[in-house]
């Protein structure tokens, strides 16, 4: 099975006056084509740090992330740009949607960013706030639906440009247990439907146990992948 993305003895490190922080000391793992994948660790552990760097979010401070082979290290920023907006899909702990547009409106926006056409984008959009349960809310704005709504119309935005790996940085973290494990359940059917990678960091062992393997990450190194 081939890999959509890898990464390669990363390093990063931040500094917070005279102290320098070691977050990620020489990462090496890979996710496959439509593998889904947990990855787990204390708070600190450096999951967050992971996930920006392989989004190509930011930039490692040694080491290289590659994209179906291709190295990005030296990669413009605008070319680093391109990948992540055709490329990647992004969830996050709390669902940041726009709250002057409607849900619909929501995961719309990705696809007229890319090029798509309004009408071709607003077929997508209905089509998957649809299969997350969502179609009689489509014309709601944010403040009118729950949590788990919300999150769910995130899933859906990042899904909208039909990446080809999505990287959810606690998802359910900001959702009570009965509608985070709904949420999940959506996200990793879909993700499984459309052939979508994915590696999303959870705090929930019951959630990483659903996925294909788990990574698990201490004080910046990897110490298995199961």
């Amino acid at each position: 099975m081939s890999k959509i993305v890898e990464l390669s003895d990363i390093h990063k490190s931040f500094t917070q006056g005279e102290h320098r922080l070691d977050i990620l000391k020489g990462i090496t793992l890979d996710i496959k084509n439509g593998e889904v994948v947990a990855l787990v660790g204390a708070s600190g552990a450096g999951k967050s740090t992971l996930l920006h760097i392989m989004g190509l979010l930011e930039r490692a401070d040694r080491g290289d992330v590659l994209m179906s082979g291709i190295p990005t290290k030296d990669l413009s920023d605008i070319k680093r740009t391109r990948i992540r907006r055709f490329e990647i899909g992004f969830v996050y702990q709390f669902h940041n949607l726009l709250p002057e547009f409607t849900a619909v409106e929501n995961v719309i926006m990705p696809q007229l960013i890319a090029g798509v056409s309004k009408g071709k984008a607003r077929e997508r959009g209905e089509e998957l706030l649809e299969k997350m349960g969502l179609k009689d809310r489509i014309s709601h704005r944010p403040s009118e639906l729950s949590g788990g709504e919300q999150q769910r119309v995130a899933i859906a935005r990042s899904l909208a440009n039909r990446p080809r790996l999505i990287l959810a940085d606690e998802p359910t973290g900001n959702l009570d247990e009965k509608t985070g494990n709904g949420v999940m359940d959506l996200l990793l059917e879909l993700s499984r439907e459309e052939g979508i990678s994915a590696l999303i960091a959870t705090h929930n062992i019951n959630i990483a146990n659903r996925m294909d393997r788990t990574i698990t990450l201490k004080d910046g190194v990897v110490l298995n992948s199961i």
